[in-house]
């Protein structure tokens, strides 16, 4: 499942999320959003987590949790790799 965090400090690297999120379950992947001229994080990312019922219990656990003196806001993302092939 892929999950979309926003509200995330500028501080916070790829690793610290991955390690956030890791004791929940396997992490496939992780993503910060940087801007493309700058370098710096745009605030927001993903992560990607192998198991669905893992995924869904640490978007529960993490939404509004306190992460780098910022609440962090985690929900399921939704977008382009939703689209089902029908």
């Amino acid at each position: 499942m892929n999950i979309f965090i926003s509200n995330i400090s500028f501080k916070v690297r790829e690793q610290a999320l991955s390690d956030l999120f890791s004791q929940y379950g396997e992490v496939t992947s992780v993503r910060i959003i940087k801007d493309k001229e700058t370098r710096r994080s745009k605030g927001y990312g993903f992560v990607e987590m192998a198991n669905d019922s893992e995924a869904q219990t640490a978007i529960n656990a993490l939404n509004g949790t306190e992460h780098y003196e910022r609440n962090i806001v985690v929900a399921e993302a939704k977008g382009k790799k939703e689209a089902s092939a029908e």
